[in-house]
């Protein structure tokens, strides 16, 4: 029993010490030079991955920023799974619960992070439409509009589609950012920009337990908002239900019962 619980303890210190190797000492009894084959292993792999899953995250900071995060990442988080695809949902948690924000972190970090999360999530997703009572030529208007399974209605302060090295709001915009991220029927992840209207007839469509026409939604929606012409606003509806069916957000109208 004593070996056992000397190997858990050895065990123990090995990975306290490859996640922060300045204040955990390393194991008793093992040489620095091969223990730091393992320091750098653990790290440059997790560094690597995190590179890959948050690119814009990753151009926007210095080497030496981006590796502090990443090393912080490792010091205080504790991860729920082992499984190398819901490591971006683990970094995401990390900022979200367990980053202290500074001075010089970008305001739109934690959106930045989310729509970079989102568009990874989409790519694995094992969601499924059910079709079965679905026409993908349906008509939106005088049927059930339906919203696919793999398209979600996100909002932000910020224009996190939109930023880059050359693009680095430091305001929130005047309005919220919606968008449709989308995993379209070749499985290549996209994004819609929308307005309010179209990202409130999306949120419409998404909870019509009632089954109502998109005709009918939209002009719920025109009479929510109080719009002065509610044909025109039925046939603006009407133009962006088919965009939004030609890119796969919706898989078509619900047949009648």
């Amino acid at each position: 029993m004593a070996k056992a619980d000397d190997f858990r303890d050895t065990q123990m210190a090995f990975a306290a010490h490859i996640r922060d190797p300045k204040n955990a000492p390393k194991p008793d009894g093992i040489e620095d030079r091969r223990m730091a084959i393992y320091r750098d292993l653990f790290f440059n792999n997790l560094k690597s991955l995190l590179s890959n899953m948050f690119p814009v995250l990753k151009k926007l900071h210095s080497d030496e920023a981006w590796s502090r995060m990443i090393r912080r990442f490792m010091v205080v988080h504790r991860a729920k799974t082992p499984y190398f695809l819901q490591l971006p949902q683990e970094f995401l948690a990390f900022l979200q619960n367990g980053y202290e924000m500074t001075d010089d972190d970008f305001p739109f970090l934690l959106e930045l992070a989310h729509y970079e999360y989102a568009e990874l999530a989409l790519s694995v997703s094992e969601a499924e439409n059910e079709l079965g009572d679905v026409d993908p030529d349906g008509d939106l208007l005088q049927q059930a509009p339906v919203k696919s399974e793999l398209a979600w209605t996100l909002a932000y302060q910020y224009p996190v589609h939109r930023i880059s090295t050359d693009f680095q709001p430091e305001q929130p915009g005047e309005l919220p950012t919606y968008l449709a991220v989308y995993r379209d029927n070749d499985d290549k992840v996209g994004f819609l920009e929308l307005n309010p209207v179209t990202a409130g007839l999306l949120d419409a469509i998404e909870n019509n337990e009632q089954a109502e026409t998109g005709e009918a939604l939209l002009r719920g929606l025109a009479a929510q908002a109080n719009y002065p012409d509610v044909e025109a606003f039925v046939q603006h509806g009407a133009a962006a239900l088919q965009e939004m069916r030609q890119l796969d957000i919706l898989t078509g109208a619900r047949r009648p019962a």
